[in-house]
């Protein structure tokens, strides 16, 4: 019966991979597996008689509120465009550097990643916004299309993230199971204001990385730069400090709070949202074209966030009914090498699940089941929740599915090609598992600051 449970998490795959809608899929493949195996008498069925709860629970999350408030934040900032006034002064400030406009967009990048917290977002924002500029300027097609790719994806790690924000309920519900399965009963838990706090080093340790990666092409392979930079006699830094302003007391203000313990991710969700909204006033972005557009959007992406919570709910479900929680339990527990295999093994299956599922679907399908077992046998739930974030994100760079690579595509298919994206991406997907590896020999870097703010 064990192995009806392997090849449930297959079919709803390949179902996938037909190109089904998601949410359907899990819950229309699950319950056809559920009442195939309760007419042969191999499922019990009351796993399904805690649907009405688990789906209550999920519509009256707290925490999963921050999820269309982020949401409508990083919107309303796109609609203002926030990002196109900075990148614009950014670039006029720097232009005079060989590199000024590539240190612009990873910088500008990095705060509209924080600002959205989406990657499609970002990296459909900054294709339109920079990669003809950079082109024009002179840089190889792949390096620029490098950059912008792995700077959009920098919305998986840098708070506020979506991604940390799903992930912190999940891991929530997981370190409490597994304590249980411990025998320990403790009021303490995982929330997402420890995953925002721990992924600020990571997170900034990246976009050191970036840049340094920049500097050292133009260093020892000056052709893919522009030969020297561009005057821009009508640049100022107050014209920067002006643009850089906004996003940044915006961001501050909202992790600023979680910080200090002013307010809860959700509540600082709803500081962000206003403040966002604030923003768009002070530029004369606010009209009845822009609450449409805005409430459309944020609509969508939050349908389409809990819609999928309820099929992955229902997936785990059926998948545990058939046994499938204990029959990976029973092997990781036997791998050789213990938790260092077990972990090993689980970035690699998640690595490659990234080409074909978004974020969310492997936040609430995989993780719920392989994060309780490996917390068991050892692994800190903040640890592993940055672990996975940057896993994902690396997924998301790599050819030929990587979903960055397809988002530029789709915006500047005729300014560069499909194989300029490929090769631009390879080095930064490099400088990416390097920061993975970083983070699993020094723990700490992720734990330390968490354990310092909470205790």
């Amino acid at each position: 019966m064990e192995w009806l449970s392997v090849l449930l998490f297959f079919a709803v795959c390949a179902a996938l991979l037909l190109g089904y809608p998601v949410a359907l899929t899990l819950a229309g493949v699950s319950l056809i597996f559920a009442g195939i195996g309760a007419l042969f008498g191999v499922f019990d069925t009351s796993y399904l008689l805690t649907v009405p709860s688990r789906l209550f629970g999920i519509v009256s999350n707290t925490t999963l509120i921050a999820v269309p408030l982020f949401v409508l934040m990083g919107v309303i900032l796109e609609r203002a465009k926030i990002a196109e006034d900075l990148l614009i002064s950014m670039s006029a400030v720097l232009g005079r550097f060989k590199t000024g406009l590539g240190v612009s967009v990873i910088v500008v990048g990095m705060l509209l990643a924080a600002s959205t917290g989406i990657v499609g977002a970002t990296v459909v924002t900054m294709g339109l916004l920079s990669l003809p500029t950079m082109l024009k300027r002179g840089y190889s097609p792949s390096l620029a299309s490098g950059a912008i790719c792995a700077t959009g994806t920098l919305g998986q790690i840098i708070p506020p993230s979506i991604a940390l924000v799903l992930l912190g309920d999940v891991l929530s519900s997981a370190y409490q199971k597994a304590q249980l399965d411990l025998g320990i009963f403790s009021p303490d838990s995982v929330s997402v204001g420890d995953l925002f706090v721990g992924a600020l080093f990571p997170g900034l340790l990246l976009v050191v990385l970036y840049l340094l990666y920049i500097w050292g092409v133009s260093r020892f392979s000056p052709q893919q730069v522009p030969a020297k930079g561009q005057e821009n006699e009508h640049a100022s830094l107050r014209s920067l400090l002006v643009a850089l302003a906004p996003p940044l007391i915006l961001i501050a203000c909202v992790l600023g709070s979680i910080l200090l313990g002013y307010a809860t991710p959700t509540e600082a969700a709803s500081v962000g949202a206003i403040g966002a909204l604030f923003l768009a006033g002070l530029k004369g972005a606010l009209n009845a074209s822009t609450f449409k557009y805005v409430a459309s959007e944020t609509t969508k992406v939050t349908s389409m966030v809990f819609l999928i919570l309820i099929g992955a709910s229902l997936f785990s479900l059926v998948f545990r009914g058939f046994g499938g929680e204990e029959l990976l339990k029973s092997f990781f527990t036997s791998l050789p090498g213990g938790m260092f295999t077990a972990m090993l093994l689980v970035m690699l299956i998640i690595f490659l699940l990234g080409f074909i599922l978004d974020f969310i679907e492997i936040t609430f399908v995989v993780v719920p089941i392989v994060a309780p077992i490996l917390i068991v046998m050892g692994a800190d739930p903040i640890w592993l929740g940055i672990m996975i974030a940057v896993n994902l994100q690396t997924s998301f760079l790599t050819p030929p599915f990587g979903f960055a690579l397809f988002y530029l595509r789709g915006v500047a298919s005729q300014l560069v090609k499909t194989e300029q994206i490929y090769r631009g991406v390879v080095p930064f997907i490099v400088i990416q598992l390097l920061l993975l590896l970083i983070i699993a020999i020094a723990p700490p870097i992720v734990t330390w600051l968490p354990s310092i703010i909470y205790g």
